[in-house]
């Protein structure tokens, strides 16, 4: 992993997601930030990682900037039942990777957001590594 991704790895891990972490349940993050709580898979904990918020319907979508190499993203692979914050509420669901990213999705997400959501875009282009999409489906 290249200076530039730790970099951007370790400010996500220390400082960005333990603010988000609280912030989002609270009301004090914007609309563009959800949650996915995903179960840990050696401690069998809750873990919680802002994402974009990806609602679609009964579909959340999800972008991982480091793929598979992601923490939330190997919790998920082992454990795919997770939840979902988004909009003020919980929501649980089933969560598969897909094969192949879809940006335009990505990006058609981050204008839903304005100027948070270009914000957003413009973070994850600098920090992805490798790129992965998820989709979750919500239970009704």
């Amino acid at each position: 992993m290249d200076r530039r991704a730790r970099f951007f790895r370790f400010l996500a891990k220390h400082v960005v997601n333990p603010v988000m972490r609280r912030a989002v349940p609270m009301g004090f993050a914007p609309n563009s930030v959800a949650l996915v709580e995903t179960t840990g898979r050696g401690s069998g904990r809750p873990r919680q990682t802002p994402v974009l918020n990806g609602l679609d319907g009964d579909v959340f979508w999800v972008f991982a900037e480091h793929g598979r190499e992601a923490d939330y993203v190997k919790n998920l692979l082992a454990d795919p039942r997770v939840r979902v914050w988004a909009d003020g509420a919980w929501r649980p669901g089933g969560a598969s990777v897909l094969p192949e990213v879809n940006l335009g999705r990505r990006r058609e997400i981050e204008r839903r957001h304005g100027l948070m959501g270009w914000l957003d875009g413009l973070m994850f282009r600098a920090a992805a590594t490798d790129p992965l999409a998820i989709r979750i489906d919500l239970d009704h």
